[in-house]
Formats: structure tokens, C-alpha cells, sequence
């Protein structure tokens, strides 16, 4: 049984379907997505509905293009850009013109910097056309025997034969900020897209970096062939003060929580699993809280369960332990 059907089991039992929705999905980011607009009808639907998934599309890109850097994987960087790309490099503003050309770069790059990483973060996609896109953002280089590197970028998506292609791509470097990385580092697996689903209904979560490192940015969905019944984000970050890491999180039915993380203390190196101590409010003043395990299970999947559960000091039933999957 998904999370999502225990939840509603409870939700009925309780009377109280906001609120359970909010205990167990608060704090615990089991899929951070994007909210959806429901009451926009015809056309304009359809055509944002299109431009949605072209906007999944070019991340997945992006995603795909991090991944073949961070292999060092020339060809594959390159299989990324279209064949009359250009690139203006950020550091002497050489153009280069054409995949082959920008493959030798990346060749050459690539053998002089060994380990050499690149972290992304994608801050708007504009659509031009239904077949051009313009991408902005940051990206983050770093490597065993460099400084990190900030560039500020501007990349041009092309659509050809149904895939998007980089086309032109400008970066300019930047001082690099104070940032949050070293301590949030431990949690960037969570990054990407999860989903819970089964034929009653899907959880999907989508969690990205905010600009410079400094926070984890999780939005979830809760849906059904009805539509979307709950959404909502959760910002995770490096407390200084306090030298922890904590979350706030809010939900589109009003309700906000507050949590603490701290991971497994039998873990010696990566930490595996974390528990997130929570509390919060609901829209109409009740008082929450719960204690959410999130344990890794591997790349490709992690597991959820929610104890300690109260309301209004009430004590509720546990949420038992779900596998939620990456998309």
C-alpha cells in the first residue's frame, strides 16, 4: 500500500483530511513539485500544459548534460549541443562554432583538470517559440586542484526531430558567494524527481538547489484522476546560529511546519538516513507534530515513515515505512 492510500485510510478515520495530509507530508518532502493550476480552461490549458513538459524535457537535458561532465565524457557533452552550436568560453571569450569543435574543448579541458565537477542550477526557462527556449542560471565548477568557479550563463535550447539541443551558450565568471554547500552537501541526494504512485492516486516530489548552494527547494504534489488534491514546498537549510540543519514548509491548505534534521549517529561516513523532528500549525490553529525517518535505499530509491505523530497533543497512528522511487 503507497503512502498515499495510508494517508487516506487515516484521513477518513479521523474526519480530518487536511490535516493528515499536512502531518504526512509536511517536513518529510516525499515529492516537492511544482504547484498545478487547475482552473484555467480551452486552449491556454492546453498550450501551458505543452510548454510544461517541454520545460521537463530541457531539465532532463541539463540533468543529463551535468552528468556526462561530471563523467568527464567529452562526446557525450558534446552529443548534448546541436551541430552548428556555438559557445562562447567564459574565461577568454573564445567562440567556438560546432560540435566537433566544442567536443575538442571539452577534450582538452577534461585532460588538464582531472575530477574536474560542475554543479547547475537552472533559474528560469522562457519559451521564444514552441521550438526555442532560453535557459538561465548558475554554474559551479570544482575540482581536487582548483578553485570553485562561479559562471552567471545564458543558453539557448533548440527542438530538432523532437529533442532539445543546446545552441548557443554564453557564460560570464563570477565571484564566488558565501555559501551552505559543505553542510547541506550530505542531502544532495534528495535532488531530482520522486515519485509515490499506484492506480489509486501519485505523489511526486521535485527537489532542486537554490541560487549559490544555499538551500534545498522541495515541492510535492498530491494527485488522483480528480486532479491535484494538495501541494506545497519546503525550503531546507543550514542554520548558523544554531549549527543545524532545519526546514520550513508550507502547504496549499495553510498549514506550516518547522523541522530539525539529524542524521543517523551509527552512520560513520555518508549518512543514510535522517530523522526530520517537526512541528507545526494548521490552518486553523490545531497544533502538529512528528518525527519522519527518510532512509537511503541506494540511488534510486529511499524509504519514509512517520512516528510520534500528535495533534493538538493527541496521540495518532504511525504512517509505516514506504519506498518512494526516482524517477
Amino acid at each position: 500500500m503507497t503512502l498515499l492510500l495510508k494517508v487516506a485510510g487515516i484521513a477518513r478515520k479521523h474526519g480530518r483530511p487536511g490535516m493528515v495530509m499536512f502531518l504526512a507530508f509536511l517536513g518529510c518532502g516525499i515529492s516537492w513539485g511544482q504547484a498545478a493550476d487547475t482552473a484555467v480552461q480551452g486552449e491556454t490549458v492546453q498550450g501551458e500544459t505543452d510548454q510544461g513538459k517541454d520545460e521537463q524535457s530541457i531539465r532532463k537535458a541539463v540533468a543529463s548534460y551535468v552528468a556526462a561532465f561530471n563523467r568527464q565524457d567529452a562526446k557525450a557533452v558534446a552529443s548534448h549541443w546541436s551541430p552548428e552550436a556555438v559557445y562562447v568560453t567564459p574565461i577568454d571569450g573564445r567562440r567556438l562554432t560546432g560540435r566537433e569543435a566544442i567536443e575538442n574543448q571539452f577534450n582538452t579541458v577534461f585532460e588538464n583538470t582531472d575530477g574536474l565537477k560542475i554543479d547547475v542550477v537552472v533559474e528560469a526557462i522562457q519559451f521564444v517559440s514552441p521550438n526555442v527556449a532560453v535557459e538561465q542560471g548558475q554554474a559551479t565548477f570544482r575540482g581536487p586542484d582548483v578553485e570553485d568557479r562561479l559562471t552567471q550563463y545564458s543558453a539557448v535550447h533548440v527542438r530538432r526531430d523532437g529533442v532539445w539541443l543546446l545552441d548557443r551558450v554564453e557564460e560570464k565568471v563570477e565571484d564566488v558567494p558565501v555559501s551552505n554547500y559543505q553542510h547541506l552537501k550530505q542531502l544532495e541526494w534528495l535532488v531530482g524527481t520522486w515519485i509515490d504512485q499506484d492506480e489509486t492516486g501519485r505523489i511526486e516530489t521535485v527537489c532542486h538547489w537554490t541560487k549559490n548552494q544555499n538551500f534545498l527547494h522541495r515541492a510535492f504534489t498530491v494527485s488522483d484522476q480528480q486532479g491535484v488534491h494538495l501541494s506545497g514546498m519546503q525550503i531546507v537549510g543550514w542554520d548558523a546560529v544554531e549549527k543545524r540543519i532545519r526546514s520550513w514548509t508550507f502547504d496549499s491548505d495553510g498549514g506550516f511546519a518547522t523541522g530539525i534534521w539529524s542524521a543517523d549517529e551509527t552512520d560513520t561516513k555518508e549518512p543514510s538516513s535522517w530523522h526530520v523532528r517537526k512541528k507545526g500549525h494548521t490552518a486553523t490553529g490545531h497544533t502538529t507534530s512528528a518525527v519522519n525517518v527518510l532512509s537511503r535505499r541506494g540511488e534510486g530509491g529511499f524509504a519514509f515513515k512517520s512516528v510520534s505523530r500528535t495533534f493538538d497533543g493527541q496521540i495518532l497512528p504511525n504512517i509505516a515505512e514506504v519506498v518512494v522511487v526516482r524517477q
